[in-house]
């Protein structure tokens, strides 16, 4: 596969490596630190980076304790959100989606909850934010439940001006391969909540803490959850290219949108990272996977019967339009673009 990295961020990057090898750092060193104020600048919120986008779930669980405790989340969505939930030994909970967005809906959401909820996960479907987490976020604080945001798709995205991560407790990123900012791996963890943060950063390392030269573990329940010098690096290269990234997908976005009328709509304010580009009802000549097919859904690989219609719907009835970063064919007008996309 073409992996999009020129010959000018190369140089960047390696301009960096050098910086860290005469460092003699290699972990948790300045070039991490300098990654996590960029990132924090750019998403509005402090954030903490970790190994992947599943320890910075597992991190969030494990700091609120949802042990033996209930957590809902959309069975449509990556197992890894689930994995989360059960390795940080709480009650998964599935929820329905909606058709509209394909993320987490409210009413559902609602009649799911009971005196042993203790979170809610809503899932950024796609590369945008869900769009009900205001109601969501609202009844979560009035009912005391911790509100979790995954937000592995979501690089870029934002609605009336908050970005991803920013309307719950903390929010979790993934820099997979797949993702639209990518460092191989690596996730990043927001929050505005600093206790937690200073926490993470025990919990992230064993569970360490160096007091007067001499190093304690506050945290019992910490690992090896830090991301090196080398990830860090990259890390900052590819946030310094994520606007160049998200303007090319927007510019394709806007070809599509001419071409795919029965798409995802998104509400006036709201900017999605275009992770996927969603479409209903088409038969596409070239598309990327889906986000979801029936056998990824979360309450399918668990073999738990649950009515779940939006869900089973969407999984059957939606494609993805090529909007990879360095799509080939990107660049075609809309015309041949439609003639080559559509059977």
């Amino acid at each position: 596969m073409f992996i999009p990295f020129d010959n000018d961020a190369r140089q960047k990057y390696f301009q960096i490596l050098n910086k860290v090898f005469d460092s003699g750092v290699l972990s948790n060193g300045k070039t991490l630190r300098e990654f996590e104020n960029k990132f924090s600048s750019f998403v509005g919120i402090e954030s903490k980076a970790v190994s992947n986008g599943g320890v910075a779930l597992l991190s969030i669980l494990d700091y609120i304790d949802v042990r033996n405790k209930e957590v809902i989340v959309p069975s449509n969505t990556f197992w890894a959100t689930i994995l989360a939930i059960k390795k940080a030994g709480g009650k998964v909970v599935y929820s329905d989606c909606n058709k509209e967005d394909l993320c987490l809906s409210f009413e559902d959401m609602k009649q799911r909850i009971t005196p042993e909820t203790k979170a809610v996960v809503v899932v950024h479907i796609g590369g945008h934010i869900a769009f009900e987490i205001e109601k969501i976020t609202e009844y979560c604080k009035k009912n005391n439940i911790y509100l979790i945001e995954d937000c592995a798709h979501a690089h870029g995205a934002s609605f009336k001006g908050k970005s991803a991560g920013s309307w719950g407790f903390a929010g979790a990123y993934s820099f997979y391969a797949t993702k639209t900012m990518t460092t191989g791996e690596g996730g990043i963890v927001v929050s505005k909540n600093q206790d937690f943060l200073n926490w993470l950063e025990e919990y992230r390392n064993y569970g360490g803490k160096i007091i007067d030269g001499k190093v304690t573990y506050p945290v019992l329940d910490g690992f090896n959850y830090r991301m090196n010098e080398i990830t860090a690096a990259l890390g900052i290269i590819q946030l310094e290219r994520l606007p160049e990234i998200l303007d090319w997908k927007n510019n394709l976005a806007i070809k599509f949108s001419q071409i795919f009328k029965n798409r995802i709509k998104f509400p006036n304010e709201m900017t999605s990272g275009y992770y996927k580009y969603i479409v209903f009802g088409y038969n596409l000549k070239e598309e990327t996977g889906k986000v979801y097919d029936y056998n990824d859904l979360g309450h399918v690989i668990d073999k738990i019967n649950i009515d779940l219609p939006n869900t089973s719907w969407i999984s059957k009835h939606h494609v993805c339009a090529p909007i990879y970063h360095g799509w080939i064919n990107a660049c075609k007008p809309i015309a041949e673009l439609e003639k080559y996309l559509i059977k």
